[in-house]
């Protein structure tokens, strides 16, 4: 059969650039090469000991059998009680879907609410699944150019600029990837007033939370119930490969939900919602938080060390853990720079093209998953990298 078959939303779905960096990194660690990799955005921190456990007893039981659509009912509690515990919000149980991952409750969300030609509006630059998902559904992408004039976020300002009949819905994650910045309050507020009053559906992005640093990070749920919040276990929890996320949506959306999760992913794996149960567990949380500790001193050294190198970054990340650095002082490609970085001193970065078209080639992001010792060799090898350039 023709490749010439593929369905036509293929064309509109981008690539990862850094797979193809990934990829030649893999292939030099195979001929010995010592690679330090700050491209993916994945700590090093192993999943936390309880959940492990938890996992290992689901699975020694044999009862791995499908849960409802929605997630196990004792799940979904949990991160109900979660939401009044550490943001004083109330969401009810049922308004909570366990998804495969965050991308399972992107899906979801888009899912409920597109329809061919709708139009959703996002930053850029911002992770690039999202306008991918978006495509996926025959709806159109709309990346607004942001800066650091507006926290790298969208402002009530640009979301009124750019709303037009064929905007169905917006698109903010806090903290962002891959800027790492966090919506300020009142701005945040704004945004959803403004897609309110426009008419359309706001989603809230935020799979980040907890892995903070100074500035507080605000639910979505603060301002409005009428608004759909996507998070995961894969960050802050640290359950990246057990593909389990959440969605919460409107009242209004719950029965139409559980049947569209019914039929694109018809429950999440079983035995990682069991293991999620142990996530929220005091001895579980005090763990996370030095993790989150760690991360925050990680930040600070990359950080320092990176403007001390020439790189420029107009904002201080406030969470998640990237720093989204400009790297003109070096060069005019950023993916040609990741490259030749790659190539010649064994450190591999994301360039800014993976996030966006906006300064894209002047921006690379740094993923700061590693030991300050690593990052410290790290940035020995870049300063080398650049003396040379």
């Amino acid at each position: 059969m023709r490749v010439d078959h593929l369905a036509e939303r293929l064309h509109s779905i981008t690539p990862f650039y850094v797979m193809a960096i990934l990829r030649r990194a893999k292939e030099l660690e195979a001929l010995g090469h010592a690679i330090i990799h700050m491209e993916i955005g994945e700590p090093d921190f192993p999943t936390p000991p309880l959940i492990i456990d938890a996992g290992i007893a689901c699975l020694q039981s044999g009862q791995i059998k499908y849960t409802p659509a929605a997630g196990l009912p004792a799940l979904r509690s949990n991160i109900a009680a979660f939401y009044q515990q550490r943001y004083s919000v109330t969401v009810a149980p049922e308004r909570v879907f366990v998804t495969p991952g965050a991308s399972g409750a992107l899906l979801l969300a888009l899912g409920l609410t597109l329809n061919p030609k709708d139009t959703v509006l996002m930053t850029d630059p911002c992770y690039p699944c999202n306008a991918n998902f978006v495509s996926l559904l025959n709806a159109n992408a709309l990346a607004i150019p942001v800066t650091a004039a507006t926290h790298y976020q969208l402002t009530p300002e640009l979301i009124d600029d750019c709303w037009h009949p064929g905007v169905k819905a917006v698109l903010m994650a806090s903290p962002s990837n891959p800027t790492g910045t966090i919506i300020p309050p009142l701005q945040f507020q704004h945004c959803i007033d403004a897609v309110q009053r426009n008419g359309g559906y706001f989603y809230s992005d935020e799979i980040y939370h907890g892995l903070v640093y100074g500035s507080a990070a605000f639910t979505a749920l603060t301002w409005s119930d009428q608004v759909f919040v996507l998070n995961s276990f894969s960050k802050y929890f640290g359950m990246t490969g057990w593909r389990v996320g959440w969605l919460i949506v409107p009242e209004a959306f719950i029965e139409a939900a559980e049947k569209l999760a019914q039929n694109i992913f018809i429950a999440a794996p079983t035995h990682s919602q069991v293991a999620a149960l142990a996530a929220f567990e005091p001895a579980t949380i005090v763990e996370l938080e030095e993790r989150r500790r760690q991360c925050s001193e990680r930040l600070d050294f990359l950080y320092d060390g990176l403007c001390r190198l020439g790189f420029t970054v107009p904002i201080k990340p406030e969470g998640a853990f990237y720093v989204y650095a400009n790297c003109s002082a070096f060069t005019d490609n950023s993916y040609q720079f990741a490259l030749d970085l790659l190539e010649t001193e064994g450190v591999a970065i994301t360039p800014g093209i993976d996030f966006g078209r906006y300064r894209a080639n002047e921006m690379v992001r740094f993923a700061y998953t590693l030991p300050i010792d690593t990052m410290r060799e790290a940035l020995n090898r870049i300063e080398r990298f650049i003396a040379r350039a």
